[in-house]
């Protein structure tokens, strides 16, 4: 039995099948493949409505790509990128050197104040120092945990000075890094550091596209699957017994399994009644595993006019709604797709407004950042993440303040003959495809070992 049809339990799913065993996969949605959702736009493309990148070790998504044929190309990073700063637009080299850079850029290209600027890069490095630390599986036991877990990444920042510049560089970082989406008084500094060394930002998570959307993946494995999967069946009961386990789903339907794997976000565990219940410790990390806040924007053109102009898309700055874009585009450009994100507390007030005025503020950070070419879209595309019951808010995983150090020695504890997948279920690259692909396998790993 798998419980989710995101990635990571139609993987669960597919591997058990090649294993020879009887699967069922419920999915409480209409549609499979949680937030790997490709879609045709305007202009003969396609956009993926969730994730979308391959990283450079993203190993086993590369595979599975290759398993199933789907081709892949290079993310575009030739030509210039932009950095914006209270309103003041600078051109900018992309700078290779993570831990060097403001944003994506070189800084040397962006007039502050030098002392401003190696003041906040001093910052940045203090917390990649700290991030080698962490024991990525433990992160409680990693040096002065304690302390780390009790400090907000915003209180760590104010007891240093940071100017405003740091400031937005680390909530840039918290708002937008795929492992974690939070605001920097909302999360800790052990978690913070914990993202960086799970999914370390030097190993460039978005350096490759498939030419017709991640959300083929999903697709694909769905038709493997055929008629295992349930579509329109969320769970809201487990009772478990010596012999196994009964599933309550949809309108009272009942199903027996011996195992289940369960790949669904963390705070949606608790919408599911078990029996025995969950321990305590483990439901109050779950209450403290909130989904991120986070909305993708997609702007589709007739063809990449930035490229023309010597220019790759890449761009990063406290701009009102979008802080960064990238060039989202198939390679020969046409059409043209700028990808970007609404995150964080941003998200609180955008929301309050109209459609209308949310296109409107959207595309003048757009304009902001590439010209007047980019206010006229063929094609727009806001996905609205938190407005899903069943996903409840993009990728990653937040934890609250205190939460790892307090109750995380119970996260990757499964419970009894349920076993928990999902990206966030990870210990490296969570709230990535690679992450979802990972916690999958393993949780069949673990299955199996119960079983034998």
């Amino acid at each position: 039995m798998v419980i989710g049809g995101g990635l990571s339990g139609l993987i669960a799913a597919r591997e058990l099948v090649k294993q020879g065993k009887t699967v069922t996969l419920l999915e409480a949605k209409s549609t499979i493949g949680g937030r790997m959702v490709n879609q045709k736009v305007a202009g003969g493309g396609v956009i993926d409505l969730g994730g979308q990148w391959g990283g450079k070790t993203h190993y086993r998504l590369e595979a599975l790509s290759e398993e199933l044929k789907l081709k892949r190309y290079p993310s575009y990073y030739e030509g210039k990128g932009v950095f914006i700063w209270n309103g003041k637009s600078y051109t900018t080299d992309l700078f290779n050197d993570f831990w060097r850079s403001i944003g994506f850029s070189n800084p040397d290209d962006i007039d502050l104040p030098e002392k401003e600027k190696e003041a906040a890069l001093q910052l940045w490095n203090e917390l990649f120092e700290i991030s080698k630390s962490i024991s990525v599986e433990q992160p409680w036991t990693s040096p002065n945990a304690q302390v780390l877990d009790a400090t907000p990444v915003s209180q760590w920042l104010l007891e240093r000075n940071a100017a405003p510049l740091a400031q937005w560089m680390f909530g840039w970082i918290c708002r937008g890094n795929g492992a974690q989406v939070f605001e920097p008084y909302e999360s800790s500094m052990l978690h913070l550091a914990w993202s960086m060394a799970v999914a370390p930002p030097n190993e460039t998570a978005e350096d490759w596209l498939f030419y017709k959307g991640a959300g083929e993946v999903a697709k694909i494995i769905a038709n493997e699957l055929g008629s295992r999967i349930i579509l329109n069946a969320p769970v809201f009961k487990i009772d478990q017994d010596s012999s196994g386990l009964t599933v309550i789903y949809g309108d009272c339907k009942t199903v027996r399994a011996k195992t289940a794997v369960v790949a669904i976000p963390p705070p949606l565990r608790l919408n599911i009644q078990f029996n025995p219940p969950l321990p305590p410790r483990f439901v109050q990390l779950m209450r403290r595993t909130p989904m991120p806040s986070k909305w993708k924007v997609l702007a589709v053109y007739p063809t990449a006019f930035w490229r023309d102009q010597g220019y790759c898309a890449a761009g990063s700055g406290n701009l009102d709604v979008l802080e960064q874009t990238a060039d989202a585009c198939p390679p020969e450009g046409n059409p043209g797709i700028i990808a970007s994100f609404v995150s964080g507390n941003k998200i609180g007030g955008f929301s309050q407004l109209s459609h209308q005025e949310q296109r409107a503020l959207v595309l003048k950070d757009l304009a902001a950042y590439w010209g007047p070419q980019a206010k006229e879209p063929i094609e727009l595309v806001i996905v609205r993440w938190t407005e899903d019951a069943w996903i409840g808010g993009g990728y990653g995983v937040t934890r609250s303040t205190g939460a790892w150090t307090a109750f995380g020695s119970g996260w990757q504890d499964d419970h009894g003959k349920v076993f928990w997948a999902g990206t966030e279920q990870s210990t490296r690259w969570p709230g990535y495809f690679e992450g979802a692909i990972e916690a999958g396998l393993a949780a069949v790993k673990r299955l199996n070992a119960v079983l034998a």
